[in-house]
């Protein structure tokens, strides 16, 4: 049954993206293929960690040993052999990304604004990317760039010394080495920190010959074809997420930062993903409206093994990993089991005797004990839970090392097609770039310990004066902390007492969880609790070393928050990242139900959620909270630019970036916390007549009231795929698919459906067509028979329609084969309204009393201080 349904899907979404996309052909068996290095003989001393300290003045300046320098040099500048991924997914997504143009400094033709804001001039504004220090804007083509506008080194900055390839020689495979240079295993500089230039293995002489970067700026017939091989892949480090301004030592000019003015470990918290991820910005295409619901500085870590839920969640910043790793001790017990016993920890670097080694516990020789590991879940869902290297071996297959087989076990950008687990033991067995990633997350993890200290507004250019003088307020402050907010937000606590489970020794994991989480939540509401925590709070040092998170787990149900991050899958039993997630993550139970809503008529309902390790979220950290709004794990609550209003333009058409300045961090500061206090002040979905208070019960919610916004399409928009990427057997039938289905084919694509405005756009982007759960034959049929039926309606619907039908036009068509309700049964993710959520203090929460405003301001006066 699994071939025959497989072999359907195939055919089936011929009318979907999967048409040109979905790997229904044949493919290696995972476990069979090796990465580019060890076909080339390589193995994973020949790639060893680079120790010039080139980044010396990041990170405050702060003095490094030699462990966390290599450290900092990885996190920054090793891609691992992902420019691989990089290549494949520029055709994978017919097209919408293409790094060689992001780091393009191309003026464009004709005034064609696509290629003005990609320039380096105006990189920081249009796409929040940080320009590396010691590059300038590229003036004209490249001869010895294959005539690419490529940003050109400085002549008075010294060589970047991860470019010697006679030091950190190239993987020689392909055409490196025959009709290109093999350059450095780390690749050259490309003026944008975190992205490095490869010469492409696959540009061989005839490719060469093909060749024309006029054509390549500028004729869609040619750029838009995945038969094109372009001279370069472009490879991703850490860095490209992670690296952002100091918001303690902000750029002057933002578009020329300084090494000094940058820092590892703050996120990218600008990053614009629908400008970067589809260089064209055509707001017509859907692939521009999901991306556009990515707020800056926030990305879908599932985009490319993708689970069928449109995420996108906030880039991780780094703080106080020491302190972290020490709160892991009291709440992060985890049992490992299957391929997650075969994650490095640190007991493998350093021996058992080492401090860090307390975080491990093996096995008795003999016993059928599992291995215990105290872990810092890292991902928002809590799913990282192996140790912390585990976690950062994770990010580097997630950004595309060994992508040779990471891409065998799933579909990815669009699913379509069951996900298996990648493999520890494979990755080692058949990738020399995983084997020598593996041997370095030891000296990033060094490196963060030394250097990921708070970023405190005191310390910032002119930051005492935002800071309060009134010291009854402050103190004020602090007791409505300790009362409402310590108890998920510092690692600073009393110890629970010896009858709550949640004690680190005790059994509260897996399958026991919530039994023992409603019992550490119901202390914390009594006097026992607060007392303890105000006196905590209330000492001199409680900001030192403190991580101000616990990391536990708390059940969505109690945070009210959009449900799609913690219905993520990957990290569950047998997908994705299997290897991953702890056995104490696989067996969470089931959180119970949450209330979503009809994002056609607001009516409320229940969804119950399932169990696996869904359902749960840890709790943010809010160190330096002052310099990392908009806030909730997705940066939906606040603006970017407050005191323009949404949507403010830019002269050059586009919302900008602000520069990261003190004065622009503390607006959106303001802005955010106030929303986070007063819900009422968050945005409202414009579809719908007021905003609903009482909405976390069933029934209360009607057609005139929602509990936030709803991302929605902003324009009448397509699903399309240029020519040149359709598959080769469509292409040769082309001239009678025209014919057939003249509707269908638009100029240089082929339209694969029409949405009107105002579209909710997790409606397509969270469908699963195949599902989840297990089903027998007969079961399997009607599901199957379901969709089909589905599918062929809606491909009625549009081609019952003229080619420039109005949005009315479309949404009656929809609605005359009730397609909206019919998608909504296929959604892995019901809950559409993304800033909800988060409402302690707020009176919204059932026995959670509500905040004064004279309270809620002290607390913000003290947030200032973190």
């Amino acid at each position: 049954m699994t071939i025959r349904r497989g072999a359907l899907y195939c055919g089936t979404l011929l009318f979907t993206l999967s048409l040109a996309l979905s790997a229904c052909g044949p493919m290696p068996e995972p476990g069979t293929v090796k990465d580019e290095a060890m076909l080339a003989g390589r193995d994973a001393k020949s790639f060893p960690a680079a120790g010039e300290d080139y980044f010396h003045d990041m990170d405050g300046g702060l003095a490094l040993d030699p462990a966390q320098i290599q450290g900092r040099n990885t996190w920054i500048v090793w891609t691992g052999g992902d420019d691989h991924l990089w290549d494949t997914i520029a055709r994978k997504s017919t097209g919408a990304l293409d790094f060689l143009k992001t780091i393009s400094s191309y003026p464009g033709e004709n005034s064609d604004r696509r290629y003005a804001n990609l320039r380096r001039e105006t990189r920081w504004k249009y796409l929040g990317l940080v320009n590396e220090p010691c590059y300038e804007q590229a003036t004209g083509p490249d001869p010895k760039r294959f005539g690419l506008w490529l940003d050109q080194r400085k002549a008075d900055c010294p060589p970047d010394p991860f470019e010697d390839e006679s030091r950190y020689p190239g993987v020689k495979i392909g055409a490196r080495g025959k009709n290109l240079p093999v350059g450095s295993f780390y690749g050259w500089g490309t003026g944008i920190v975190g992205l490095r230039l490869f010469p492409n293995p696959d540009f061989d002489e005839a490719a060469a010959k093909k060749w024309d970067p006029v054509r390549y700026y500028n004729d869609k017939s040619y750029y838009l074809s995945k038969d094109l091989v372009k001279p370069f892949r472009v490879g991703m480090s850490c860095g490209f997420c992670h690296v952002g301004p100091n918001p303690v030592k902000p750029p002057a000019d933002p578009e020329n930062p300084k090494w000094e003015n940058l820092s590892s470990n703050v996120g990218a918290q600008y990053f614009w993903i629908e400008r970067i991820f589809d260089w064209d910005n055509d707001a017509s295409s859907y692939i521009y409206q999901m991306f556009h619901t990515s707020r800056p500085g926030t990305l879908d870590t599932s985009l490319i093994s993708t689970d069928n839920i449109n995420n996108p969640r906030t880039m991780n910043a780094v703080y106080y990993l020491g302190p972290r790793l020490e709160q892991a001790l009291r709440y992060g017990k985890e049992s490992l089991s299957g391929g997650s016993a075969d994650n490095k920890q640190f007991n493998d670097f350093l021996g058992d005797n080492h401090p860090l080694s307390r975080l491990y516990q093996k096995p008795a020789p003999g016993s059928n004990e599992p291995p215990i590991v105290w872990s810092p879940r890292v991902l928002k869902d809590g799913a990282d839970s192996v140790g912390g290297l585990g976690a950062l071996n994770r990010v580097y297959l997630n950004i595309g090392l060994f992508s040779e087989e990471w891409l065998l076990h799933f579909n990815p950008l669009i699913g379509g097609k069951p996900t298996t687990a990648i493999l520890i033991k494979d990755a080692r067995r058949n990738s020399s770039y995983w084997n020598a990633t593996e041997q370095q997350t030891l000296g990033m993890a060094e490196f963060f310990l030394g250097t990921t200290a708070p970023h405190h507004l005191k310390d910032a250019p002119g930051g005492e004066a935002y800071l309060t003088k009134d010291a009854t307020q402050l103190t004020r402050g602090k007791v409505v902390f300790a009362e409402h907010c310590a108890r998920c937000h510092s690692s600073k606590g009393p110890p629970p007492p010896q009858s709550i489970g949640l004690v680190a020794g005790g059994g509260c994991s897996g399958k026991n969880y919530l039994t023992c989480w409603n019992e550490y939540w119901d202390w914390t509401k009594t006097e026992d609790f607060k007392s303890k925590m105000r006196e905590i709070v209330a000492a001199p040092d409680f900001l030192e070393n403190n991580y101000l998170s616990t990391e536990m787990r708390v059940p969505v149900t109690l945070l009210q928050t959009n449900a799609c991050s913690p219905l993520a899958t990957n990290a569950i039993e047998g997908n994705i990242w299997d290897n991953f997630s702890s056995r104490t993550y696989k067996d969470l139970p089931s959180v119970g139900s949450v209330t979503v809503h009809d994002p056609f008529t607001g009516k409320a309902k229940l969804y119950e959620m399932p169990g696996g390790g869904r359902g749960f979220t840890r709790p943010a950290s809010l160190i330096s909270l002052w310099s990392t709004a908009p806030y909730l794990l997705n940066n939906t609550v606040g603006d970017l630019n407050p005191g323009y209003g949404a949507g403010y333009k830019w002269p050059g058409g586009y919302e900008p970036s602000p520069a990261p300045s003190v004065e622009a961090r503390l607006k959106q500061f303001q802005d955010g916390i106030e929303k986070m206090l007063w819900p009422e002040k968050r945005d409202r979905d414009e579809r719908f007549e007021s905003f609903a208070l009482d909405f976390n019960k069933v029934g209360t919610a009607d057609e005139h009231k929602l509990p936030g916004h709803i991302d929605r399409t902003t324009q009448t928009s397509s699903l399309r795929v240029a020519r040149g990427y359709l598959p080769d057997k469509l292409r040769k039938l082309q001239g009678w698919n025209e014919r057939l289905l003249p509707w269908a084919f638009k100029d240089d694509y082929l339209e694969l459906g029409r949405l009107p405005k105002g579209t909710p756009i997790n409606l397509i982007a969270n469908i699963d067509l195949l599902g989840e759960k297990t089903r027998g034959p007969a079961e399997e049929l009607a599901h199957v028979a379901k969709v089909a039926d589905l599918l062929l309606d809606l491909k009625k619907a549009l081609k019952s329609l003229p080619d420039e039908a109005t949005d009315d036009q479309l949404r009656e068509a929809f609605a005359k084969r009730n397609l909206g309700p019919r998608l909504l049964e296929f959604s892995k993710c019901p809950d559409f309204v993304v800033n909800r959520g988060h409402y302690f203090g707020t009176g919204y929460v059932e026995g959670e009393p509500a905040l004064s405003d004279e309270d809620k301001r002290a607390l913000i006066e003290l947030l200032k201080t973190f």
